[in-house]
């Protein structure tokens, strides 16, 4: 590790220490941009010395955490997810929950707050008023304080609910000085607490967990310890809902997909086998799916040791659950469960099952298929009988079908073997050690493949969310950078203003009034001045007021002007004879004032010219 490097590290240490902030977990690229971006506005260049300046600037911690978490978030972000959520994730989940029993949901690293209420908003349109108060508790957490301060606040600019659609906007909000409050039943509802996802323990008995482009920001270990405290925390069959940059494809002993392109997952229960023959998300599955768990875990249990490989279907065609053996012979997962049959190799190697599917749900008998042969590799095959059975359920009808594999190669196979074992014994024993060895061989480069193209996938997964992370960081630039665009925008309208203002004063006077700085250079010439002399501001503004070419004689002007300038708080004036514009002889009237700054000291002079009535 170089020496750069031990600084960042005894920088998270001082942190974690000091501020209770552990930063240990997250990747060190994103974690590295998003300090060096605040050491960038401070002009310092190494960790040291921005850790000195930490323990000599206290307040500098909430400046750093500020732009260290990036509260990235909007309502309802990524609509076809959400509207996902409302109609098919949703009522399953509701569709197992007793009613009177109580939904918990828990909205992990919430920010300001949206996708809390976002959630809340989605459970209203599913419940009655009264059940949204007496059986909903969403809680939502966060690390940031005044991520959580805002989200408590409950109001949002017209910028912040533009995601939100219209029909939900006018039902769930309230429109007060200039900004959207959420409805009181939502907030209810919501609970706001602080949460270290890595550190703190997680809320339990959770039904829904919505945690969106979290765990990007995280190295891969402390996703794997978040993740597992997430499968404790969810209840049996519960849903977690991620963002589109998380995958979770290698963690499917704790998670498997309900819809994976839009990042819905379904936990796998605690204590259960990872190959678990039920599952509570299949499309056309039965309905209370945990209890079918509870009460059929001994039965699942001898299905998944069962010799014969298993696969076990709904009545519409899905994959409802398979076993160990099946997985070996037909190279499926439990990642399968939940998907068509017939997508499956297996629907069509051996054989194509569909006409024999039909024919034993036209005649609702069993059907076999005798001695099918599946290639397993060039010159081998394994023999199988399979056996379609339906399954009918008590109270449903047509509950779905089990499908048998009975490997049948043995017996086609043994009497042919023993003869050539008698013959042969020798030779065979040593074709058969070599096929060992070469099975050995190939398995070992089978893994080795296999290890690679896990390594790259984690790397492809880290590049992904490495990219949404810097997305995330160039929008929160973006937002500030509009801030900083709006209050510029602010001080040019009121500087436009006060010029239009000053404008208006000096066209307003009736006096010619020309401003000169100590140079005697004209800084100001008002229409009174035009009007009198004939020259314009653009030919006399930046000229010298001795240098211009109008009917005043300069050597009565010059005194004047100077003593104005040297005399402190002396306003000379005096009676000259000049010409006008149109050449016509006019007597004025000049009084000459000091102009000061702001500090007191000369900054020049305003010269006032009147023409005085002829007499």
């Amino acid at each position: 590790m170089t020496e750069h490097e031990d600084q960042f590290e005894a920088l998270l240490e001082l942190l974690k220490e000091s501020r209770g902030f552990d930063f240990t977990g997250y990747k060190r690229s994103s974690l590295m941009r998003r300090v060096n971006r605040r050491m960038q506005q401070l002009s310092i260049a190494s960790y040291g010395e921005y850790i000195d300046y930490l323990q000599v600037h206290p307040d500098e911690f909430t400046t750093l955490f500020n732009t260290v978490l990036i509260n990235v978030t909007d309502f309802f972000r990524d609509q076809d997810h959400w509207q996902h959520l409302r109609t098919e994730v949703l009522p399953t989940l509701l569709s197992n929950k007793k009613p009177t029993e109580s939904i918990r949901v828990w909205c992990a690293g919430c920010a300001s707050g949206e996708e809390a209420y976002s959630v809340a908003m989605v459970l209203a349109e599913e419940l009655a008023c009264d059940e949204l108060r007496t059986r909903v508790k969403i809680y939502a957490t966060d690390v940031d304080d005044e991520a959580l301060a805002i989200a408590r606040q409950a109001t949002y600019g017209e910028k912040e609910v533009r995601g939100v659609p219209a029909d939900l906007l006018d039902r769930y909000f309230e429109y007060t000085g200039q900004r959207y409050a959420v409805a009181k039943d939502l907030r209810r509802v919501v609970i706001f607490g602080r949460n270290d996802l890595v550190q703190d323990a997680p809320i339990s008995r959770v039904d829904l967990l919505v945690c969106r482009n979290t765990l990007m920001y995280l190295n891969a270990e402390t996703q794997a310890r978040v993740l597992a405290r997430f499968n404790f925390a969810l209840n049996p069959f519960g849903v977690l809902f991620l963002g589109k940059a998380e995958m979770l494809l290698t963690h499917g002993k704790l998670f498997t997909p309900i819809d994976l392109k839009r990042r819905f997952f379904r936990t796998v229960p605690r204590g259960a086998s990872t190959n678990s023959v039920m599952s509570g998300y299949g499309n056309g599955a039965a309905g209370g799916a945990r209890e079918m768990f509870d009460a059929h875990r001994l039965q699942a249990e001898a299905l998944l040791a069962s010799p014969l490989a298993t696969l076990v279907l709904t009545a519409d065609g899905m994959v409802a659950g398979l076993n160990q053996r099946a997985e070996t012979l037909f190279g499926v997962s439990q990642r399968d469960v939940g998907r068509p049959f017939l997508d499956l190799d297996a629907s069509y190697r051996p054989v194509e099952l569909r006409p024999y599917l039909d024919e034993m749900r036209r005649e609702r008998r069993p059907v076999w298929i005798r001695e099918a042969e599946l290639p397993r590799r060039p010159g081998e095959s394994v023999h199988l009988d399979i056996q379609l059975v339906p399954l009918v359920g008590a109270d449903v009808g047509d509950a779905g079908t089990a499908l048998y594999f009975t490997d049948v190669s043995r017996q086609r196979k043994l009497q042919g073997e023993l003869e050539f074992a008698n013959r042969q014994i020798e030779t065979a024993y040593e074709e058969l050690q070599s096929t060992v060895e070469e099975l050995e061989t190939t398995n070992e480069e089978l893994q080795s493949t296999v290890e690679e193209l896990e390594t790259t996938n984690e790397e492809l997964q880290s590049t992904n969310e490495e990219l949404e992370t810097m997305n995330e960081e160039l929008q929160s630039t973006n937002d500030e950078l509009q801030s900083i665009n709006d209050e510029l925008r602010d001080r040019t309208n009121q500087l436009n203003d006060a010029n239009a203002f000053l404008e208006s004063i000096m066209t307003s006077l009736g006096s010619a009034v020309v401003v000169v700085d100590l140079d005697l250079v004209v800084q100001v010439w008002n229409r009174g001045a035009e009007d009198l002399w004939g020259l314009r501001p653009d030919e006399a503004v930046g000229q010298h007021l001795l240098n211009l070419d109008i009917g005043v004689p300069t050597d009565g002007l010059r005194p004047l002007v100077r003593q104005a300038l040297g005399e402190a708080g002396s306003s000379p004036e005096i009676n000259l004879d000049a010409v006008n514009r149109r050449g016509r002889p006019i007597a004025v009237r000049v009084v000459c004032s000091p102009l000061r700054s702001s500090a007191g000291t000369p900054a020049g002079a305003i010269v006032l010219m009147d023409q005085l009535p002829a007499g």
